[in-house]
């Protein structure tokens, strides 16, 4: 049985619905995703970790491993090769250790 959904409203005045206590509003995310770049590729829990640790280049996020990176909360696997991928376009890669 799917989890009862709360009606939830940001501090931009956005009503949204969510079952957990996440206050990430979705209207907001959609709002202040990228148009392009790297970020622009990602979820919004993956972004978010990523400025959270501001990383807001390619050259931020070589100074960091994949390990290191899948640390972060909301970052998963299924953002590493999207991150790779980035990366080696750009002449760069995850920190070895």
């Amino acid at each position: 049985m799917p989890a009862e959904k709360h009606l939830k409203v940001c501090d931009k005045g956005h009503k949204y619905y969510k079952s957990s206590d996440c206050t990430s509003c979705p209207i907001c995310n959609q709002e202040s995703k990228p148009k392009d770049g790297f970020l622009s590729k990602l979820s919004s829990p993956a972004r978010n970790a990523l400025l959270h640790e501001e990383i807001h280049t390619l050259q931020d996020l070589s100074h960091y491993s994949e390990k290191e990176i899948l640390k972060l909360h909301g970052v998963g696997p299924a953002s590493i090769p999207t991150l790779k991928t980035a990366l080696e376009a750009e002449g760069f890669s995850f920190r070895d250790h």
